[in-house]
């Protein structure tokens, strides 16, 4: 399983309430972690496609960038603001 993975993920901030208003989600696991544990809504259709791309990238079926590109798509329908992370 590539839980940890960091290669073709390309990280993110997302805008959170909360004691921490930032979250950087910068692996698999991080948005794993943040959509089972910390996201406001658990019944949005981009949401449920989320959650699905990251245990399929995690289980390599589909790449970390596809799984990122849900993690958005979901963001954006929870109406949690993103932010490119550039290096």
């Amino acid at each position: 399983m590539k839980w940890h993975i960091t290669e073709g993920f390309t990280p993110l901030m997302l805008v959170v309430s909360g004691p921490e208003k930032y979250k950087l989600v910068a692996t698999l696991w991080d948005a794993a972690q943040l959509l089972t544990a910390c996201w406001p809504i658990d019944d949005g259709d981009e949401y449920l496609i989320a959650i699905r791309a990251c245990r399929d990238a995690i289980h390599g079926d589909i790449s970390a960038e596809d799984a990122r590109e849900a993690l958005i798509r979901a963001a954006d329908e929870a109406g949690i603001p993103v932010i490119t992370v550039v290096h």
